[in-house]
């Protein structure tokens, strides 16, 4: 792995969920799923509910997790591309999880596991001047109210 692949994992290892992006009957959409990293694969669960895991599975996805939540003062975000399959989960990787939410949309919870193998991989980072908070007063973002310098790098990382 290079080092912004270790990086992305590091800085994906950080939060918990994540959304998930493919697209279904030609309609693109973006779900809410929890993941770990399991020897260099992100492992995800999602909602069986939701019917989401039908589109992804044999697909290529996009799964990205950002940090834009947690008011600290540099923002990161990070992207794996590649084709998703179910899987039935290891009982550590199961313990790694956690327990699942009890509803969702109204729903019982009723988990789905699937693996994406990355091969691509994007990190975006967010800097913000020394002593200047990521979000203004009025909850704007800074880069959005016309004050403040943001710096963003790009790395991606194509596996062979």
């Amino acid at each position: 792995m290079s080092t912004d692949d270790l990086r992305a994992i590091d800085l994906l290892g950080r939060v918990r969920y994540g959304r998930v992006a493919t697209s279904m009957r030609a309609m693109p959409f973006v779900a809410p799923a929890r993941h770990i990293v399991k020897d260099e694969n992100v492992v995800l669960r999602m909602h069986r509910g939701m019917g989401y895991h039908r589109a992804c599975s044999g697909s290529v996805v996009a799964y990205g997790a950002d940090n834009f939540h947690t008011g600290e003062p540099d923002l990161w975000s990070v992207q794996f591309t590649g084709t998703a399959s179910m899987i039935r989960p290891t009982t550590d990787e199961l313990a790694l999880f956690g327990p699942g939410p009890h509803h969702v949309d109204g729903e019982p919870f009723e988990p789905v596991y699937m693996s994406l193998t990355p091969q691509f991989v994007t990190v975006h980072v967010l800097e913000y001047a020394t002593g200047q908070a990521a979000e203004q007063p009025t909850g704007q973002p800074a880069e959005l109210s016309g004050s403040g310098s943001v710096s963003g790098r790009r790395h991606d990382r194509h596996a062979a």
